[in-house]
C-alpha cells in the first residue's frame, strides 16, 4: 500500500514512508499467483507463542515454519528438508528472506 497525502492544489501525491511502498497482506497473497511460500527457523518457545494450538514441543530445539506469502501458516517441522518437501508436494515455490 502506498500512502498518499493531498497537496495544495487538492490532488494527490505519493508518499513513500523511510524510501520504501508499504505493501499490504493481500498484495503479498497475490504474489507468485498463490505459488510462492517461505520458510522460517524458529525456536521452540517462539514456536509455542505462534502456534499455541501445537502441544508437546520439546524446548531448545530449532524448528522450521512453512508460510505463504502473506504469512499464512502451511507446516511446522523439525527439518528444513521436510518444510521444502511439503511445499514441493503442494507445488509452491520457496524464496529466501534476507
Amino acid at each position: 500500500m502506498v500512502e498518499h497525502k493531498r497537496t495544495k492544489a487538492g490532488g494527490t501525491g505519493a508518499k513513500r514512508r523511510r524510501g520504501m511502498a508499504r505493501i499490504t497482506t493481500g498484495d503479498l497473497a497475490k504474489l507468485g499467483g498463490g505459488k510462492v511460500a517461505y520458510i522460517k527457523m524458529l525456536s521452540s518457545d517462539e514456536a509455542n507463542r505462534m502456534y499455541p494450538a501445537v502441544k508437546g514441543l520439546p524446548k531448545g530445539i530449532s524448528l522450521y515454519a512453512l508460510h505463504a506469502a502473506d504469512g499464512t501458516p502451511l507446516a511446522l517441522t523439525d527439518s528444513r528438508q521436510a518444510a521444502i518437501g511439503h511445499a514441493m508436494g503442494d507445488k509452491l515455490h520457496v524464496e529466501s528472506l534476507h
